[in-house]
């Protein structure tokens, strides 16, 4: 009589919690119950407390998201047009991450490009429900005009749920072959201002190339104003500017033929170290004409490039529905179908936690005016 009734209440309390099919662990613990039912009742029936209690502490919070988001759609909110690497990487991401999020709801993808990201930002801050169902996605080199006090930036980067970044910026710059300039030494020494698309303010496509014409002394004019990458691209192959400062990531993923032909070419390379791809092209703090100048690179274009494509969530999301989706997250990106759609797109994974890109976020805010200060006059 024992028996039956301990083997049952075990098999009520799995039921109770929601439990359709036994896991490993249930079935292992059922076995424990079942040897040591023989006399020892009063023992079983303090293990069953217990793993009904460590049960409801894991289960409870899943069944709650899962019941919050099942039959739901989740909106994920790109600052940029179709067909640029923002772009190509949140589809990418939304095609998969479903999986991973309780209750499975759908993940379309908005674009939502103007005044360089910033429409996107001060959306997803001011608009956008925090209920868990608004991802956003613009370039982190926004968070840093909160601290230079830009114009326009309507939110405080302090206050966002961070969820991750899939990659970190390789910042390059590239240049058509017809611009006549096939080596950083030939741009320097040009007697002709370089042409270079940019979205605006507050992206680095606009500052980086700024910047370097600080540091480097590169004669560079900034031609704004474009909505996103793939209008930059159109803008060099037509003629309009000579080239695009951006992220290697994007150019392999979205500009491989133009690479491949020759009809574009990587110039300079801004990052710490030499990138293995790209072992033929000079780093830009080489070339720079003072130690401020070096500073300002790795400031304004090192540092960033960390931060350069965050996901966050609006001030105020639910705690336990923000951890629900950066756990989704981090394991979209170790997904192996992911992985393998990713590879197909020419889209490099290398993640970055939320609480890395928090603290890079905070740490902002702690710097030395006279730098600050420096930023402004450059990227103004």
């Amino acid at each position: 009589m024992r028996k039956s009734l301990t083997s049952v209440s075990y098999r009520k309390f799995t039921t109770s919690c929601g439990v359709r099919r036994q896991t490993n662990f249930q079935a292992s613990i059922l076995n424990f119950v079942q040897a040591k039912e023989k006399g020892q009742s009063m023992v079983v029936i303090a293990i069953l407390l217990v793993v009904q209690i460590l049960y409801f502490a894991w289960a409870g919070p899943v069944l709650a998201q899962e019941s919050f988001y099942k039959g739901k759609t989740v909106r994920l909110i790109v600052g940029t047009e179709p067909g640029g690497g923002f772009d190509t990487y949140s589809r990418a991401i939304a095609r998969h991450m479903s999986r991973y999020i309780p209750g499975a709801p759908t993940i379309v993808v908005e674009n939502m490009p103007g005044a360089a990201h910033l429409i996107s930002a001060n959306y997803l801050y001011k608009i956008a429900k925090p209920d868990g169902l608004t991802i956003g996605n613009f370039t982190g080199t926004l968070l840093l005009g909160q601290v230079l006090g830009r114009t326009g930036v309507e939110f405080d980067a302090r206050k966002f749920e961070y969820i991750g970044a899939p990659s970190r910026d390789i910042s390059t710059c590239a240049l058509a072959k017809r611009s006549g300039i096939g080596s950083l030494q030939q741009w320097i020494g040009a007697k002709n201002v370089i042409k270079i698309g940019g979205i605006g303010p507050g992206d680095f496509t606009y500052e980086n190339p700024k910047i370097l014409e600080f540091a480097l002394g590169l004669p560079v004019q900034v031609v704004a104003g474009y909505k996103g990458t793939a209008p930059i691209r159109l803008a060099v192959e037509g003629g309009e500017v000579d080239g695009v400062c951006m992220d290697w990531n994007s150019i392999k993923a979205t500009w491989r033929k133009a690479l491949d032909s020759g009809d574009v070419k990587v110039i300079v390379q801004i990052t710490p170290r030499i990138h293995p791809e790209m072992s033929d092209v000079p780093l830009a703090s080489d070339f720079a004409k003072t130690a401020e100048g070096k500073k300002l690179i790795q400031v304004g274009i090192y540092d960033r490039g960390t931060i350069f494509r965050p996901y966050l969530l609006p001030p105020g999301v639910p705690r336990e529905r923000a951890q629900t989706l950066r756990v989704a997250f981090t394991e979209t990106l170790k997904d192996a179908e992911f992985l393998s759609d990713a590879k197909k797109s020419n889209l490099v994974i290398d993640a970055v936690p939320a609480n890395e890109l928090e603290k890079i976020a905070m740490e902002m805010f702690k710097l030395d005016p006279a730098m600050t200060s420096k930023l402004n006059e450059i990227l103004k």
